[in-house]
């Protein structure tokens, strides 16, 4: 049996990669990838605790679920977005789009 630790540290990393990724990323669909794989992190944590902790009627299982559906709406709703961004601007890279700026 694989003790919790090792899904915690394969968590950290995931995350942790996750954050490099949405932070150095120019492109929207590469920030959006990142952001993804953040929310995988966070649901192997949901998931491992719900296996290791007594009693726990599988409560981890059920908010993977719900972030999956959140990170489904968030990905075609940033998708939708980037795909405006790109009829209006012609690029997909972040730094040059100053849609919000003064």
């Amino acid at each position: 049996m694989v003790p919790l630790s090792y899904y915690l540290i394969l968590s950290v990393i995931l995350f942790g990669i996750g954050m490099f990724g949405a932070l150095t990323r120019r492109n929207a669909v590469g920030i959006l990838m990142a952001l993804e794989l953040m929310f995988n992190a966070v649901n192997l944590n949901f998931v491992a605790f719900s296996r290791y902790l007594p009693q726990s009627l599988m409560q981890g299982q059920i908010f993977a679920i719900f972030v999956i559906t959140v990170a489904a709406a968030e990905a075609a709703v940033g998708l939708a977005i980037v795909l405006g961004l790109y009829r209006n601007f012609q690029t997909i890279n972040v730094d040059e789009i100053n849609l919000m700026k003064w």
